[in-house]
């Protein structure tokens, strides 16, 4: 992606030189990964994972002169497709004749506060209904690479253009019904909900590559291809099947690979908003 050089988002809370008594980033986060899995771009209760964050205290881990320039960059990589989100669906929502209200994006190291609740590199990215904002702890990108394979940056812009789906969703009215569904439903019933909300979120993610593409011309092949391979990464069967050995369908919460490949490309191929209902009968 052609980022360098071009405009940063102004709606960036960065945290990341602000103690939050954090979770270091290393053995307990990476033995954690199967859980994080589950709350990964924004599905899961972040309250749930409440019990698996060290208490005021502890520390993080200091970042080296160069790891701290690579984090520098990935922070302005990120600021950049916050923005490219911002033109995008300002656009769209306007053609819609509405207003579209833009998020705001916390950029933190360790652990942080969110209008749901405590967020830690544990927790993984996520959208807060809430407090309307995304929160993104960038050693995830790390994460990505090393624990998931997943290479190239593109990989973060669909972190971030999920979260910003989500967003969307809330601004449309989804995030409320959603939580009226929690309260009602049990667990099992409630997660294909879930699965279905998350691969609408997918196919924002291709809309706003599509729009993107189409607008600015930064987009190449080879990014799209980095954005499927990272949908690849985290389908609720792989992950499942690494982490625990066995596929339990009924606790899928995401959708499989195959379906978030599947949602992503199509919003990137059509860029058409009416093609994304996954909760209608049949979508998959």
């Amino acid at each position: 992606m052609d980022w360098k050089g071009r405009r940063e988002s102004s709606n960036v809370d960065d945290r990341r030189g602000i103690s939050g008594g954090g979770l270091a980033l290393g053995g307990g986060v990476i033995g954690l990964l199967f859980i994080l899995a589950q709350v990964f771009l924004g599905g899961g209760d972040i309250n749930d994972l409440q019990q698996l964050i060290p208490p005021p205290g502890s520390q993080q881990s200091e970042m080296t002169a160069e790891q701290q320039a690579a984090d520098d960059e990935e922070a302005a990589f990120v600021k950049v497709v916050l923005a490219d989100t911002e033109d995008v669906w300002n656009k769209l929502f306007n053609e819609m004749g509405r207003t579209y209200q833009e998020p705001t994006l916390v950029l933190f190291r360790g652990s942080t506060t969110s209008g749901c609740g405590g967020a830690s590199a544990a927790t993984g990215p996520f959208y807060c209904p809430a407090d309307k904002q995304l929160y993104i702890d960038l050693s995830f990108a790390d994460q990505l690479r090393q624990e998931f394979g997943v290479k190239g940056d593109f990989a973060m812009a669909y972190v971030v253009a999920h979260e910003v789906g989500h967003h969307i969703q809330d601004l449309l009215g989804l995030s409320a019904k959603m939580e009226q569904l929690r309260r009602q439903l049990s667990e099992t019933e409630y997660n294909k909900y879930s699965v279905r909300l998350e691969l609408q979120a997918d196919f924002y993610a291709g809309v706003w590559a599509h729009y993107d593409q189409k607008m600015k011309n930064v987009i190449h092949p080879e990014d799209i291809q980095e954005a499927l391979q990272a949908a690849n990464a985290i389908g609720d069967d792989r992950l499942q099947k690494k982490y625990q050995g066995t596929v339990t369908p009924d606790s899928f919460t995401h959708g499989t690979s195959e379906q978030r490949m599947y949602w992503f490309k199509k919003g990137f191929e059509t860029g058409d908003l009416s093609q994304g209902n996954t909760f209608e009968r049949g979508a998959f």
